[in-house]
């Protein structure tokens, strides 16, 4: 099975290779982290405890799409034989991923100050809810999804965007750790934090982007998803020749791509949309380059 996280690209240039990576993390934010790590080259290793990861349980799909490929292993780091296990590993480790409350780093020996002194050579990239001093409350990805504003009504967002840009705010931060000690010769510690990760989503929302109003937010008739003959088409003519083009072939008047915010060229839009099936729409962005995907 293939990892989708691990893109041609990273397979390609594998900016990690050599570099061994161990992971305490669990659930969603750390084991994509460590995914997306493995397919730029590391060596990545994860510890579990012996009830394993809880993601097994509730998604074993998502479990094994992560999972596919790496080194696990368990050990109940709460008691000595656990600490051995991971003591030994640490001696071989570059970075060490985790995802535990302070408080249950510090009560580990995992805090910060115990593990430079230990392996001054270890870069530390821990994933934490929300920052510094925030970090011991408890939450969620839907809730630090509802602190960036990025759930306005009663329905659950369609994927999980604060752990899943966690993840790669963490694969990030392992890249910066890294360079950084091949700079100053030692380890370092970063904190990535899922509720800075969605405000960082949430930031096109706070300039007004997606807004109602905003061209990317159904303000602009090119940019909005339509109903059509026999399903829905999601409309990106954004740009000015996009814009143009799309009125030429929808047979609108000739200066109608000026006017993309006014409620005439939305309305005429979506009354010529609404006549057209997905099979022509498709043939009309092949011949005109319009971007353009239908869907059921």
């Amino acid at each position: 099975m293939t990892t989708p996280a691990a893109s041609p690209a990273h397979s390609l240039h594998r900016p990690l290779s050599g570099i061994r990576v161990l992971s305490l993390a669990l659930n969603l934010p750390g084991p994509a982290a460590l995914s997306r790590l493995a397919g730029m080259g590391a060596i990545c290793t994860k510890i579990e405890p012996p009830a394993g990861d809880p993601m097994a349980l509730y998604s074993p799909v998502a479990y094994a799409a992560m999972h596919d490929g790496l080194a696990v292993q368990q050990a109940d780091l709460k008691q000595a034989e656990g600490q051995r296990t991971l003591r030994t590993l640490l001696a071989q480790t570059d970075v060490l991923l985790t995802s535990f409350r302070p408080s249950a780093l510090n009560k580990l020996g995992l805090d910060g100050s115990t593990l430079s002194a230990s392996f001054p050579h270890l870069c530390v990239v821990t994933i934490v809810g929300a920052p510094g001093a925030r970090a011991e409350e408890a939450g969620h990805d839907l809730t630090y999804m509802a602190e960036a504003g990025l759930v306005p009504d009663l329905n659950l967002p369609p994927t999980l965007y604060a752990d899943m840009a966690g993840a790669l705010a963490a694969s990030e931060a392992v890249l910066q750790a890294v360079l950084v000690r091949h700079t100053q010769g030692h380890g370092v510690s970063m904190e990535v934090a899922l509720s800075e990760a969605a405000k960082w989503l949430a930031l096109p929302r706070e300039w007004g982007l997606t807004q109602p109003k905003g061209d990317v937010g159904g303000g602009h008739a090119g940019y909005r998803v339509y109903p059509c003959a026999d399903g829905r088409v999601a409309l990106a003519a954004l740009e000015p020749h996009f814009a143009r083009a799309l009125c030429q072939v929808a047979g609108l008047a000739p200066d109608a791509f000026q006017h993309m915010r006014a409620s005439d060229t939305h309305s005429q839009l979506a009354q010529w949309l609404q006549g057209q099936s997905r099979q022509s729409l498709e043939a009309l962005a092949v011949a005109h380059d319009l971007p353009l995907l239908t869907l059921p």
